[in-house]
């Protein structure tokens, strides 16, 4: 099966501003809107593979330790800690048990002035396993870049869709805007074992991220991530997409997706992608993989979900085409999600999803 066609984008020119800057604002945009994700090459001049390499070391480490040292780190409902197996449901209209993965959920550290997050004088309000405190700098170090990198998403995001003022998405998720539900998260998903007891084959059920954006960092090789295109069909998306020359990168291009909360906020202009990560059971491998990839193995991943500040209300967004675009959607009487009388705040939002994927959590 041949993989999704995502554009693959180098924001080399997004420094350079003026027309160079446009262009590569008006190509986010538009993949944004067609298919929801796009991929940016790693050039090392946003987050140095040095950086990923580090964060992937410090996930292997930290998915080794014993449950027994994990365990004082399981989720609350601040979305911040340790979710062993079948813990979360993203799937719960088809799915039987929880996703068959397990995760640690990182926040933003102390120096957010609004003393929000996972570092509050060195410290993890959640806290990390004591073997990672060594780690906690790095961490941060890490968080700080991805931060950094959906700011500039944010800019040009503005810039491409006209907005006016351009800094409007930007400004909601600045730290000065307040606490927000930014997140980094560390995903391990085990190799399929022949004793394994379901038979679809899913590792991280069909759903989209709740959030503003999502920046995906995956190792080469290792297969099992799906997008559901506008006909309904499943396809691979591959760590590294073929013929764009981003084989000879230091480090394989982040998979950036609009989430939900920026589909809502612009009137579903741009496009949230239901995605799933598949292994398929034993005889059908390699029916949805690229080549040299296998899900036959182990699957790092590493997912920084990029919020606005909390406190911000999704009220419209000041644009000439997101405005068109809601106008036409109404007109054609599409039921969209968008702002309206009724203002939600990005807090408001990402709780009431966060409800739906941890339903045990939330009712004890």
């Amino acid at each position: 099966m041949s993989a999704a066609p995502i554009p693959v984008i180098d924001l080399t020119g997004a420094d350079e501003g003026g027309a160079a800057r446009d262009a590569v604002a008006r190509a986010l945009v538009e993949a944004a809107v067609e298919h929801g994700f796009v991929y940016i090459r790693n050039t090392g001049l946003d987050i140095p593979a040095s950086a990923i390499n580090g964060a992937f070391d410090i996930s292997r480490k930290l998915f080794q330790l014993p449950t027994e040292e994990k365990e004082p780190c399981k989720i609350q409902t601040n979305n911040r800690g340790w979710t062993g197996m079948h813990v979360e449901t993203l799937d719960p209209k088809t799915q039987r048990v929880g996703d068959t993965k397990e995760c640690v959920f990182a926040f933003p550290p102390k120096h957010r002035a609004f003393n929000f997050g996972e570092f509050v004088d060195g410290k993890a309000q959640q806290p990390l396993p004591p073997s990672l405190a060594s780690d906690e700098p790095q961490i941060d170090a890490f968080f700080d870049l991805c931060y950094r990198l959906c700011l500039k998403l944010n800019d040009l995001l503005g810039i491409g869709l006209e907005v006016n003022p351009p800094d409007f998405f930007t400004a909601a998720h600045r730290k000065a805007a307040g606490p927000s539900g930014n997140t980094l998260r560390l995903l391990y998903y085990p190799a399929r074992q022949d004793t394994d007891e379901d038979t679809d084959g899913v590792r991280a059920g069909a759903h989209s991220d709740y959030g503003s954006m999502t920046l995906l960092f995956r190792l080469a090789g290792q297969a099992g991530l799906e997008i559901n295109t506008r006909d309904g069909s499943w396809v691979p998306v591959p760590v590294l997409p073929s013929g764009t020359g981003v084989e000879t990168d230091a480090a394989p291009p982040i998979l950036v997706n609009i989430g939900d909360l920026l589909s809502y906020w612009t009137g579903g202009l741009l496009r949230s992608t239901v995605h799933r990560v598949i292994f398929p059971p034993p005889g059908v491998d390699g029916a949805n993989v690229t080549p040299g990839e296998s899900t036959k193995e182990p699957r790092y991943s590493i997912a920084f979900f990029c919020h606005p500040a909390g406190a911000s209300p999704l009220s419209a967004v000041p644009s000439k085409r997101v405005a068109e675009a809601v106008a036409e959607a109404k007109g054609k009487g599409k039921a969209i999600a968008a702002p309206d009388s009724t203002i939600m705040t990005a807090d408001e939002h990402l709780q009431m999803r966060l409800r739906s994927t941890y339903l045990d959590l939330y009712e004890k």
